[in-house]
C-alpha cells in the first residue's frame, strides 16, 4: 500500500463485488462490530449475517455515526442509505477471508500459523515475548483464532512487518481450509489434540486431520512426536513429502529430543538434544501443559536458527499470559484493569473494550506507554491512539514515555504525561482516580507493572532502591577528573575522525540490567547529562534501548554471534575482536554502506578477548582490504587498574596498547577514538583517559579504594518488609536442615527476600544481617530461596517494618563482603523480579 488503505474500486476487484458510490473511497480498517468505536471514514463496516444476527441491521445507526463504506449482501444493498459507499457481494463472511487472504499476499514476510486443541494463545503470546527484540511482530490479538477473528487479524499485517503469528482455530470441518486461505502460513506449530471442540468430528483422528489442513502448503511444521493422534494425522496427510518435520519427543529420537526435566519451587530446568548438541534451558513453570508450549517454542527458535546459549537467556524470563487484563481492586475505590504486557494498537482496542465492560458507567482513565515498533510515522501513530481513546471515553489519560509525551498535545486537556513508569509514580496523585475503572496499557519493557503493584490495594514486597540524583553526582565526580567536554550530536558525530575532539568523552556501562538497577532509567539519564557513549554486554540489551528511545551511541561488548543485519537495524556498534568477526564486518559493510562504525578490541594482558600483539600483522592485512569499514574505536582492558601491586603490568599494559593503536591508524589513515581506562584507572591513571574511559561501578557509588568511595554516593538501597514475627522457645530450631538452633527464648523476623532475589546462602547462620530500625538483626537458619529469618529479639518490630540489606548507611561494599564477593555481583545479582524504585536524592 504506497498510501495508507486501499482504494474501495480495488477492493471490488479483488472480490467480484458490484461497486456503487465512491471507488476512490480508501480503506484501511475492516470492523464487524457495530457497539466498537472506529474510524468512521476509513473504516470498512462488513455486514455479517447469522443464526441470531445480522449486521445489516445496524446499518443506519453506523451512517449517523459517519460511516459510509459498507460491505453487504445482495438482498440488502437496496434498503441501505443512498450517500453509502457499498460493496455488493453473496456471502460477505466468504469476502471477509477472502479480503484479507488477498491482503495476506501482498507481503512476503514468514508467517507463523498455530493450531491445536490448546495452547495455541499461549505458544503465540511466548513467541512474542521471546522474538519481539529481533522481529517486527504482527500477532493475533488476544484469542481471535475464529473464522472472524483470523481474517481481522491478517488485516493488521503491515509492510514494516517480519513476521506474522496467527492462531487458527476451528470446530467443524471444512473450517481449516478457508483459514489456511487467509493466514498463508510458511511455518507451522501444531500443538495437540484434545476434546475441545469435538462435538463436530467423529474421531480426535479427524479433528487433527482437519487442523492439519492448516500446513498443506508451509515449508516447516513444530509438533509433539507424542501424541498419537497428531502423528497419524500427519501420516495420513502425507506431509513429510511436502513440509519438513520439526518434531520433538521424550519418548523417541526426534528432530529435538527431551532428555531430562527437573522441577523445583523455581520452575522447570529441561534438558535437551538437537543435532547431537545438548543443551539445558530452564523456566518458570512447572505444570505439564507450560512444558510442552515451551517445548514448542524451543523447537521454533531452534528451526529459525536461533542458538542454544540465545534460547537459554530468554526462556527464564517467560511471563504468564493469563497476566494480561487482570482486574483488581486498586487504591481510593478504583479498579485496575492490568494489560501491563504488550501495546499496539490492536490489542489497545480490545483492552478498551473490556474496560468499558468493567467500567460499569464509572469514568475510565488509562496508563498508557508508547506504542514501539509499529512502524507508522509518530504523528500519525499517536493520532490513531488519541482516536480510540475518545471513541472509548476515556477522560483521563497518564501517559508513560518519550513519544507520549512529544505528543501529548494530540490527547486534549484530560491528558498528563511522564518520562517513565518511575516519574508517573513519583508525580502523580492516586486519590485523583478514586471510583475510576483504570486501564494499565503498556509493552513489557515500561514495566508498567509495577504502577499495578504500587496501586492496588494491600501490596507489599521487597524494594531496590535507586537515587538518580546519587548517580549523577558520581558521574560528574569522574567528570571532574577527565574535565569532559560535551558531547557531540547529530549526524557529525564522526566527522573529523582524523583528530582527537575536544575533551575525554565517556562511555556508561549500562550491561547486566545497569549492574543490576535498571538500564533503560539509567539510560535514559545518562542521555539527559550527555554521556557521549553507552557500553551494553549483549545486543538485547541494545536493542531494548533502542526499542525505549535511546538515541545514544551504543557498543556491544560481548562475543555472541549476532546478525550485522541486527545491528544495522538497531543501530548498533560492533566490538570486534577476531579475524572472523572482522572478516564478518568487513563483508556486511562492503554490501550495506550505512552499517553502523565497529570497535576494534585489543587484547594487552587480559588474555579474554582481543587481538594479541602476535595477530596485530594479520588485522592490519585486513583493515587494509576493508575500505567501506569505518572503526570507531580501538580499545583494551586492564587487568589490575585498582591495585598498586599491578602497576607496573598496567603501565606495560598501556605501552602496548598505544604501540597497537598507533600501527591501525597507520593502515586506516585517520585515528579512531581510543580508550582502556575503567574506572578505577579513571582515579589512578591520568595518562590511561586517552580519548574516552569507561565508567562502570563507580557510577554506583564504589571507587577504588575507601578514600574515593567516601567522595562518591552510594546509588542502591535494597529494602524488604518484615512478613511474620514470632516468639521461639528454647530448642527450637529454624530453617531448613535445623542449622541453628535458639539457646534462649528469640523473637524471629521472617523476610520475603531468598537467594531467588539475590541473597546469597553464604550469608546463613550468622554470617550476614539486615538493619531494622537502625539495628543490626543476624540472619539465623539457611537463607531459602524466597524468604529468610532474621533474629529481632532485641529490637522492637512487627509486620510491615522495613528491614534494609544495605544503604546509603550500610553500603553495597559491607553487604559483598560478607557475601565473599565483590560489588559487582552483589548489584547484578538482585533478581529483576525485585521491584525497582527510583528517587531524585
Amino acid at each position: 500500500m504506497s498510501a495508507p488503505g486501499y482504494r474501495l474500486a480495488q477492493l471490488a476487484e479483488v472480490l467480484g463485488a458490484t461497486l456503487h458510490g465512491d471507488g476512490d473511497a480508501r480503506i484501511e480498517h475492516l470492523s464487524i462490530d457495530s457497539r466498537k468505536p472506529f474510524p468512521a471514514g476509513s473504516t470498512l463496516f462488513i455486514a455479517l449475517r447469522g443464526h441470531r444476527h445480522d449486521g445489516h441491521r445496524y446499518i443506519p445507526e453506523l451512517r449517523q455515526r459517519g460511516v459510509c463504506n459498507f460491505l453487504v449482501l445482495a438482498d440488502h444493498h437496496t434498503t441501505t442509505p443512498d450517500d453509502c459507499n457499498l460493496l455488493v457481494v453473496r456471502d460477505t463472511m466468504d469476502a471477509l477471508q477472502r479480503l484479507a487472504g488477498w491482503h495476506r499476499s501482498q507481503f512476503r514476510a514468514p508467517v507463523i500459523g498455530i493450531t491445536g486443541s490448546n495452547g495455541k494463545t499461549v505458544v503465540k503470546e511466548w513467541l512474542f515475548q521471546l522474538l519481539r527484540g529481533h522481529e517486527h511482530i504482527v500477532r493475533s490479538p488476544g484469542s481471535w483464532n475464529s473464522q472472524v477473528g483470523v481474517p481481522l487479524s491478517v488485516w493488521e499485517m503491515r509492510p514494516e512487518h517480519s513476521l506474522g503469528i496467527f492462531e487458527a482455530g476451528i470446530s467443524q470441518p471444512g473450517e481449516m481450509d478457508r483459514l489456511r486461505a487467509t493466514i498463508k502460513p510458511t511455518i507451522g506449530v501444531f500443538t495437540n489434540i484434545g476434546p475441545a471442540h469435538g462435538e463436530n468430528f467423529h474421531s480426535d483422528l479427524e479433528k487433527a486431520l482437519e487442523k492439519a489442513r492448516l500446513f498443506n502448503d508451509a515449508e516447516a511444521l513444530v509438533y509433539c512426536a507424542d501424541h498419537p493422534a497428531v502423528c497419524a494425522a500427519l501420516d495420513k496427510s502425507a506431509l513429510d513429502q511436502r513440509v519438513a518435520l520439526r518434531g520433538w519427543s521424550r519418548e523417541r529420537n526426534g528432530w529435538l529430543h527431551v532428555v531430562h526435566e527437573q522441577r523445583s519451587a523455581q520452575g522447570t530446568r529441561i534438558t535437551v538434544i538437537n543435532d547431537a548438541v545438548s543443551f539445558d534451558f530452564s523456566i518458570p513453570f512447572t505444570d505439564q501443559a507450560s512444558v510442552e508450549n515451551a517445548l514448542h517454542c524451543v523447537t521454533l527458535l531452534l528451526h529459525l536458527g536461533h542458538g542454544p546459549q540465545w534460547i537459554a537467556e530468554r526462556m527464564p524470563h517467560l511471563a504468564p499470559v493469563a497476566m494480561r487484563l487482570e482486574t483488581v481492586e486498586g487504591l481510593h475505590g478504583s479498579t485496575l484493569v492490568n494489560d501491563a504486557y504488550s501495546n499496539d494498537l490492536a490489542s489497545l482496542a480490545i483492552a478498551l473494550d473490556h474496560l468499558g465492560l468493567v467500567a460499569g458507567g464509572r469514568p475510565k482513565a488509562i496508563v498508557l506507554s508508547d506504542i514501539a515498533g509499529s512502524g507508522d510515522a509518530p504523528d500519525l501513530l499517536y493520532t490513531r491512539v488519541a482516536e480510540l481513546l475518545k471513541r472509548a471515553g476515556v477522560s483521563t489519560i497518564l501517559g508513560v514515555g518519550p513519544h507520549m509525551q512529544a505528543h501529548a498535545a494530540r490527547f486534549g486537556p484530560g491528558m498528563r504525561s511522564f518520562a517513565d513508569a518511575q516519574a508517573l509514580l513519583a508525580a502523580f496523585d492516586t486519590q485523583a482516580l478514586g471510583g475510576h475503572a483504570v486501564l494499565v496499557k503498556g509493552a513489557r519493557s515500561f514495566a508498567l507493572e509495577q504502577v499495578v503493584q504500587r496501586w492496588q490495594r494491600q501490596v507489599h514486597g521487597t524494594v531496590l532502591e535507586i537515587d538518580l540524583e546519587a548517580l549523577r553526582h558520581n558521574l560528574n565526580h569522574y567528570r571532574a577528573l577527565v574535565s569532559l567536554a560535551p558531547a557531540p550530536s547529530g549526524p557529525d558525530r564522526h566527522r573529523d575522525e582524523g583528530r582527537r575532539t575536544e575533551g575525554v568523552k565517556i562511555m556508561a556501562m549500562v550491561k547486566a540490567f545497569g549492574y543490576g538497577s535498571g538500564a533503560v532509567e539509567l539510560a535514559r539519564l545518562f542521555a539527559h547529562e550527555q554521556v557521549h557513549y553507552l557500553g551494553v554486554a549483549y545486543a538485547d540489551e541494545g536493542v531494548e534501548l533502542r526499542q525505549q528511545g535511546i538515541q545514544l551511541p551504543i557498543l556491544v561488548m560481548n562475543p555472541e554471534p549476532v546478525p550485522f543485519e541486527v545491528m544495522l537495524r538497531y543501530r548498533l556498534e560492533a566490538e570486534l575482536y577476531d579475524a572472523r568477526s572482522l572478516a564478518e564486518a568487513a563483508a556486511f559493510a562492503a554490501a550495506h554502506p550505512e552499517m553502523p562504525p565497529v570497535h576494534l578490541k585489543l587484547d594487552t594482558g587480559m588474555h579474554r578477548l582481543g587481538f594479541t600483539a602476535e595477530e596485530l600483522p594479520e588485522l592490519l592485512t585486513q583493515l587494509g582490504q576493508a575500505h567501506k569499514l569505518r572503526v570507531a574505536s580501538v580499545f583494551s582492558h586492564l587487568v589490575g587498574s585498582e591495585d598498586p601491586a599491578h602497576d607496573t603490568f598496567t603501565h606495560a599494559q598501556l605501552a602496548q596498547f598505544a604501540h597497537m593503536a598507533d600501527r591501525i591508524d597507520a593502515v586506516l589513515g585517520y585515528r579512531p577514538l581510543r580508550h582502556i581506562a575503567n574506572t578505577a584507572a579513571i582515579s589512578r591513571f591520568p595518562e590511561a583517559h586517552l580519548d574516552m574511559v569507561r565508567l562502570g561501578i563507580g557510577l554506583h557509588g564504589v571507587g577504588c579504594n575507601a578514600a574515593e568511595s567516601a567522595l562518591l554516593r552510594p546509588v542502591a538501597a535494597l529494602r524488604s518488609p518484615i512478613a511474620q514475627v514470632k516468639t521461639l522457645q528454647p530448642g527450637a530450631t529454624v530453617g531448613y536442615g535445623r542449622s541453628w538452633r535458639t539457646e534462649r527464648e528469640r523473637r524471629i523476623a521472617t523476610l520475603p527476600i531468598g537467594y531467588a532475589d539475590g541473597l546469597s546462602r553464604r550469608l546463613s547462620n550468622g554470617v550476614g544481617r539486615v538493619w531494622i530500625h537502625g539495628r543490626p538483626a543476624a540472619i539465623v537458619g539457611k537463607v531459602c530461596m524466597d524468604m529468610v529469618m532474621v533474629d529481632v529479639s532485641d529490637i522492637p518490630c512487627t509486620a510491615g517494618d522495613m528491614a534494609v540489606l544495605f544503604n546509603a548507611t550500610h553500603p553495597i561494599t559491607e553487604f559483598a563482603e560478607a557475601m565473599g564477593t565483590i560489588p559487582y555481583e552483589a548489584l547484578t545479582g538482585i533478581a529483576q523480579r525485585v521491584k525497582r524504585v527510583y528517587v531524585q536524592g
